[in-house]
């Protein structure tokens, strides 16, 4: 099992940036790709994109593209969600997961809050 655990989110104004962190422990070896997620209020969650760990390949959604960057730092086990030029509608909680090759993601974090005001 991997743990996850989110970091670096809060109250940024319209236009500002914020880079959330998530950090894994536990079974990281089996971690193929992790994988960044939001969910608004009331809304289902979204997908924003993943990393896969072995060579730090990209893929983002249209929702991320632009102006959100996923990034990892092996050593440390973590992931980063750079985010840019944020508008009120990015106000989410954010989550991260992890996955193995052929599995689903089965590894979440607790999330942390953005909220942008505008």
């Amino acid at each position: 099992q991997v743990q996850l655990a989110e970091s670096g989110g809060g109250l940024v104004q319209a236009g500002g940036s914020l880079r959330l962190s998530c950090a894994a422990s536990g079974r990281t070896f089996s971690t193929y790709a992790m994988g960044w997620f939001r969910q608004a209020p009331g809304k289902e969650r979204e997908f924003l994109g993943r990393i896969r760990w072995s060579d730090g390949d990209t893929y983002y959604t249209d929702s991320a593209k632009g102006r959100f960057t996923i990034s990892r730092d092996s050593a440390k086990k973590t992931a980063y969600l750079q985010m840019n030029s944020l508008k009120p509608d990015d106000t989410a909680l954010y989550s991260c997961a992890a996955r193995a090759a052929a599995g689903t993601w089965a590894s979440w974090g607790q999330g942390t809050q953005v909220t942008v005001s505008s």
